[in-house]
């Protein structure tokens, strides 16, 4: 029962079949205009367009950066800004996982992805790669599991800010400083 519960509110975060859907982050350090792919990756899609409907990210932030520097213990090292840290109990129940291999959307310089820990534990943490980041695909070996990342959006817009973001003073992995995401809404298309 709680399955088709959370399958619904999913299906009503989905736009019509080939909408295009445009979110802007609007982030105390500057812009992100970022796509979102339904079609390529709708379950991961409908999870983060039902956190932005409801405003959830809306005063969460930008809190985890990794770059080749602040990774000692991993082998294999990565280029990301992570945010979207809500409140534990505001949290929708997690999602399935979309893998690469499900989608053939790869972690290319901009993808927008959700962040998890064991497959089918993504709830509403996403991140932004820098630069290309293959260990994060299906196969990859960033994780023991090799079942990579959901890919589900790139950004189009600003990705000045996400390097900016990214190049902030940090304590390990975590900024000093969180960057305050002011909101994350889709933009309506002009008409």
């Amino acid at each position: 029962m709680i399955m088709l519960t959370v399958l619904s509110a999913l299906l009503l975060s989905m736009p019509a079949v080939g909408e295009k859907v445009t979110c802007r982050i609007e982030t105390a350090a500057g812009d992100i205009i970022i796509e979102v792919y339904p079609e390529k990756a709708p379950l991961s899609a409908a999870n983060f367009l039902r956190y932005v409907d409801s405003g959830l990210y809306n005063g969460s932030t930008f809190f985890r950066v990794l770059t080749a520097d602040n990774q000692p213990a991993s082998e294999f090292k990565i280029e990301v800004i992570q945010g979207g840290d809500v409140a534990e109990e505001k949290c929708f129940p997690p999602i399935a996982h979309e893998t690469t291999k499900m989608t053939d959307f790869r972690h290319l310089d901009g993808v927008v992805s959700m962040a998890r820990a064991a497959p089918g534990t993504a709830s509403c943490s996403f991140f932004i790669c820098v630069n290309v980041q293959p260990e994060l695909d299906h196969g990859g070996r960033r994780n023991p599991d090799g079942q990579g990342f959901a890919a589900f959006g790139r950004v189009v817009a600003g990705m000045d800010v996400v390097k900016k973001i990214q190049y902030m003073e940090v304590s390990g992995q975590y900024l000093k400083k969180p960057v305050t995401i002011l909101s994350i809404r889709r933009q309506v298309p002009k008409k």
